[in-house]
């Protein structure tokens, strides 16, 4: 279960919606219908209760694992559910029973399943949590509240991207994909690779879009996400999937981590500068300013 301390001086990106929805799908398979058998926590604050005390998960059974933006839902009988928030370093790795010591130097807390293995909650500067609250509370609790469609369904189209980013006017378009309240699960990877794909240069204002512009930004969204959740995310440093695999998005990527290499549509240099606050990757040459 490899783990990797941050360079000094380097934001980490968070897992995004390829690598949550990566987790999601692996656990989802080996944990719905298992039945809790123990907790052991090495860090008392990754474990949170919200709102039910101290319920006990021991005895419980998974009976879904869903996700939401960038967080894993674990759904269990009784009416509790776990919230994971994975943040920048955290990870999720299922051990199968008789796999040996699960435990590493940043575990942080461990679900035991019994003979069938054990889920591993790693997280190397102890930014994540799992946070236990009533099921009937999942989708009214902080940030689920207000968070924003999710890009890869039925119900999301270029009007209805239109209009959450009408909220935000004088926002840079970057800026708007970066907030979970406009689209749930994109973070400054994807949120670069989609600009490229849309030819949109991402400190173009939203107020200046129009419909094909947002028609350009769906089609990108669905295709760099589709593609990241083909390779199985993305990998710079810490994020490996449940079984504790790096993914390999990045070795296709356009422009994140590309500066001063050729853009692959135009032959022009890969820029990287600051939008929002995040370092931001682009192709001068080809994404258009709308201003």
């Amino acid at each position: 279960m490899p783990t990797r301390p941050a360079r000094r001086g380097t934001i980490e990106p968070m897992p995004e919606l390829p690598e949550v929805e990566t987790i999601r799908r692996q656990l989802a398979q080996v944990l719905v219908g298992q039945t809790v058998t123990s907790i052991e926590v090495l860090w008392h604050k990754s474990l949170v209760y919200q709102g039910v005390g101290t319920a006990p998960l021991v005895g419980r059974r998974v009976e879904a694992v869903g996700r939401r933006g960038k967080m894993l839902i674990f759904s269990l009988d009784g009416g509790l559910s776990v919230l994971a928030h994975l943040r920048m370093t955290g990870q999720m790795v299922w051990m199968p029973g008789g796999r040996g010591n699960p435990r590493t130097s940043a575990t942080r807390v461990m679900l035991g399943f019994g003979d069938a293995g054990v889920l591993v909650f790693n997280d190397q500067r102890k930014f994540g949590s799992l946070v236990v609250l009533a099921t009937s509370e999942v989708g009214v609790t902080g940030l689920l509240a207000r968070m924003g469609p999710e890009p890869l369904t039925g119900e999301f189209n270029s009007e209805v991207l239109e209009a959450r980013v009408a909220r935000r006017p004088r926002s840079t378009i970057k800026a708007a994909l970066l907030d979970q309240a406009v689209v749930a699960g994109v973070g400054n990877i994807y949120a670069d690779e989609v600009l490229w794909a849309a030819q949109i240069h991402p400190e173009s204002q939203c107020r200046a879009l129009g419909a094909a512009q947002f028609e350009a930004l769906v089609r990108g969204l669905v295709e760099v996400l589709t593609t990241s959740l083909d390779r199985g995310g993305s990998t710079m440093r810490d994020y490996v999937d449940a079984a504790g695999q790096r993914g390999t998005y990045l070795d296709v990527a356009h422009v994140f981590g590309r500066t001063g290499q050729a853009c692959a549509r135009c032959g022009g240099a890969i820029e990287k500068i600051r939008v929002a606050g995040r370092g931001t990757h682009l192709c001068a040459a080809c994404q258009v300013r709308y201003v």
